[in-house]
């Protein structure tokens, strides 16, 4: 592809949590705006600038978990050319600048706002709202299958039954996500973590444990895309979109072709053909990490290891810092925060880590980043490679 006909990533933006809460009071068009608002000062654009609008949210608890894109623009006070409300849970924003990729290329929009905000730590919305009223899940609901931590322990369940993958190296993954959130002052968890806290801790859906699930933490992200035009104006050198794919296998886990193989197989392989890069060239993993069970399958899906290899893949810390590929580098939605929605805070944390802004646990000389997140029961998966001029 061109120079000219790639798009960039020209600012991110977040809000700050304390003990995984926004301040009080705020509601979620607050820290949408918010967030917005840094993404554009960080690009070095105005309001006026932005003629696109991409946003997801939990959409099943109005007030909470977000809403569409049409709300979150006239809240701003932007009247967009472009407009996209897609929605396939934490994959959603990946799929977002696949999608303001094409709108740009097509002329319909020059800058494109991705936002994201929730709040459901502070409104205890998880456990309040339960699971989201999806009508093929009234084959899962009526025989007691939590949501979503059900879809995942049965996947681990298969996963160790076919593979011999032990808790152990589930356990790994939380570990090495806990040492990077240990470099990352704004991580909701920083405390030492050891495989056998993960071990100890409480069984949450057989085989997962507490500490092998994500957080419940409020949060706000923003992403601002431009054409490659566009990017010489913008305050901060751009992070080019080589490639991305999005796809999707099924929604509710019961249609779940093979509990051990996800869609990032299909949306990994279209990134890599688009970006022209291998696996040797990626020096950061941002891995979608709602459980620990889903970095391990979807390393496998992505290739940087066979199928039932993942968890002697991660054995040894090879993903923690100083390993020989950085994952998760903020912390992950294990340790840093999760607000329900986690993809947007991925891409965040690409974008920064390529710009070398991440101080004590900044990868050296990263130069490309994949990124990918899951949305649903291990359902949609959405793959980005990032590069840096």
């Amino acid at each position: 592809m061109k120079r000219k006909e790639m798009v960039a990533i020209a600012g991110v933006g977040d809000v700050e949590l304390l003990d995984g809460k926004v301040q009080d009071g705020l509601s979620v068009l607050q820290i949408q705006a918010l967030a917005a608002k840094a993404a554009l000062q960080d690009a070095g654009l105005k309001k006026d600038d932005v003629d696109g609008m991409l946003v997801a949210g939990n959409w099943g608890v109005p007030g909470i978990g977000g809403h569409p894109s049409a709300v979150v623009a006239e809240y701003l006070g932007i009247t967009p050319k472009y407009t996209d409300s897609t929605n396939i849970g934490g994959s959603s924003f990946e799929a977002h600048i696949g999608h303001a990729a094409a709108a740009i290329q097509a002329g319909k929009c020059e800058v494109a706002l991705i936002v994201f905000g929730s709040t459901q730590r502070s409104q205890r919305s998880r456990s309040l709202g339960g699971r989201p009223p999806i009508l093929t899940m009234q084959y899962d609901t009526p025989y007691g299958l939590p949501f979503p931590v059900g879809a995942y322990g049965m996947a681990a369940q298969r996963h160790m039954h076919q593979y011999g993958t032990t808790s152990e190296q589930l356990a790994e993954v939380a570990v090495s996500a806990r040492k990077w959130a240990q470099l990352n002052p704004a991580a909701t968890k920083r405390g030492s973590l050891t495989v056998e806290d993960v071990l100890n801790s409480p069984l949450i859906c057989d085989p997962l444990h507490k500490l092998d699930c994500c957080l419940v933490t409020d949060g706000a992200g923003a992403v601002v895309v431009v054409s490659a035009e566009r990017a010489r104006d913008c305050r901060k050198k751009p992070i080019w979109v080589l490639g991305h794919g999005e796809s999707q296998s099924h929604w509710s886990i019961h249609s779940m072709p093979d509990f051990t193989k996800t869609s990032a197989a299909q949306s990994g392989k279209t990134a890599f053909e688009m970006a022209g890069v291998t696996h040797k060239d990626i020096d950061v993993l941002e891995i979608y990490d709602s459980f620990t069970i889903t970095p391990l399958l979807t390393l496998e899906a992505l290739g940087f290891c066979e199928p039932g290899e993942s968890g002697h893949f991660v054995a040894s810390q090879r993903t923690s810092p100083g390993g020989e590929l950085p994952m998760n580098t903020n912390g992950g939605g294990l340790s840093s925060m999760h607000p329900g929605m986690y993809g947007i805070f991925l891409l965040i944390e690409a974008v920064r880590q390529l710009r070398g802004e991440c101080g004590e646990r900044q990868v050296h000389d990263a130069r490309t980043a994949l990124v990918n997140g899951t949305g649903g029961e291990l359902s949609a998966t959405s793959v980005c490679i990032l590069g840096r001029d």
